[in-house]
């Protein structure tokens, strides 16, 4: 492993488009308003009623049901379309890894931190992310039910959120719905919420962030949802605490004690919507002050001498990542795909050599690549190429916490200085 420049200015060469992409994102934000309230409805229906597949052996295990009364399905379609052009009803169908799929695109995914976002300390927000189980808790018609993000049920249990339990908060409508955006703790078993995706039937999905945090703190506390567990509140449900990112919130997010493991940090922009799939309006980022696994290890638990990425195969023999726009990092021949029985569709798992990663204007020109076999069948998706870049940074020439800080005082130098109309004046 190269050894850190610490000398290192924070603006470093181009190697990807994640700022222009993040710009794009808010103007679609401000042009496309889709039908959150519609889809908010949808999901929080699909994940009470999934049923988990029956014969699948990649799921995830299910937990002892909790000892709480069966719902029963609603009915479902007579016909399924392809996953992509399922609505959330019709996903509920789905099974095995076309599940894991679609649910997977239900929670907001930030990318991997690979450059330094304007105006940092402006329009962002900072927080240690919980080590944990990423999942939707969904409450209504007095039941609470957590679903990992391929579908699967963690728990079913009584709560204090809104129609959350039999016994608890029976006014307003039986039928309306909570759903926040949580990581569970298995420590001590706490539901760590890190968004609000809905409360009492009001989708947030087109809600700015900043709107989203205010809402989550001021309305989960008058719910008792923070109390210890007790008979109608099985599991004790808690915020992260959220700071501007300015260099004070920064540094508070980065070395202040907080109750749960630390996996790192995210980053919200404060005007991002809750847009599902991958966002560069969120970017989690880490080193080895704030998570215990900043290189992705092997199976064993060991940091691979090689670092590893999962890519899919084109039908054309494109070796692709999982962005909206994949990025394509090689090709193979036809021959050597029908000789290793490979097909379209296939999780392919390489080695970055010696060679390593090249760029020409910010895009990636060629990687040097080891085949190793097949991904394992729990992949949903490839690599993004954030995270690919990411970990090739980690290994080579990180992104350190002095870049992060450096950039926040760059930026504020920059809004103090007077304007040239000011300093004629």
């Amino acid at each position: 492993m190269a050894p850190h420049d610490l000398r290192r200015p924070f603006k470093r060469p181009a190697i990807s488009d994640q700022q222009r992409r993040r710009e794009l994102s808010l103007q679609r934000q401000a042009q496309n308003r889709l039908d959150a309230q519609h889809h908010a409805r949808r999901l929080a229906s699909t994940l009470l009623f999934l049923q988990p597949p029956q014969s699948d052996p990649t799921s995830e295990p299910e937990p002892d049901p909790e000892p709480e009364p069966e719902i029963a399905p609603e009915p479902k379609p007579e016909q399924v379309a392809s996953p992509s052009e399922l609505d959330v009803r019709e996903a509920s169908k789905l099974k095995g890894a076309q599940a894991r799929k679609w649910f997977a695109r239900q929670l907001m995914l930030p990318e991997w931190m690979i450059d330094v976002p304007d105006q940092l300390a402006q329009d962002w927000y900072v927080f240690a992310r919980p080590s944990g189980k990423r999942c939707f808790v969904v409450s209504t018609n007095g039941t609470t039910v957590s679903r990992l993000r391929n579908g699967s049920m963690l728990h079913r249990f009584p709560s204090a959120l809104p129609n959350g339990a039999r016994t608890r908060d029976t006014s307003g409508s039986a039928q309306s719905y909570t759903i926040l955006d949580c990581i569970f703790h298995e420590a001590d078993q706490t539901y760590y919420v890190i968004d609000m995706v809905c409360w009492r039937g009001y989708s947030l999905h087109d809600c700015a962030a900043e709107f989203r945090f205010f809402w989550l703190n001021s309305k989960l506390a008058e719910t008792g949802a923070f109390d210890p567990p007790s008979q109608y509140h099985r599991y004790r449900f808690s915020l992260v605490p959220v700071y501007n990112c300015d260099q004070s919130g920064l540094s508070a997010a980065y070395t202040e004690p907080v109750p749960y493991v630390k996996d790192g940090l995210l980053f919200y922009n404060k005007h991002a919507h809750y847009q599902t799939g991958n966002t560069p309006l969120a970017l989690v980022w880490k080193d080895e002050n704030c998570s215990q696994y900043v290189i992705d290890t092997d199976s064993k638990g060991q940091v691979p001498s090689q670092q590893q990425v999962v890519l899919e195969l084109q039908d054309n023999g494109n070796l692709t990542t999982s962005d909206e726009s994949p990025v394509v990092f090689g090709c193979l021949d036809g021959d050597f795909m029908q000789k290793s029985g490979l097909c379209y569709g296939n999780l392919l798992r390489f080695a970055i050599s010696n060679g390593g990663l090249s760029f020409l204007d910010g895009k990636l020109e060629k990687a040097d690549l080891h085949y190793l076999g097949k991904s394992s069948r729990v992949r949903a998706f490839a690599d993004s190429y954030s995270k690919v870049m990411f970990q090739y940074m980690a290994r080579h020439s990180p992104l350190i916490v002095d870049d992060l800080l450096a950039s926040i005082s760059s930026s504020i130098e920059q809004e103090n200085k007077p304007s040239d109309e000011e300093m004629v004046g």
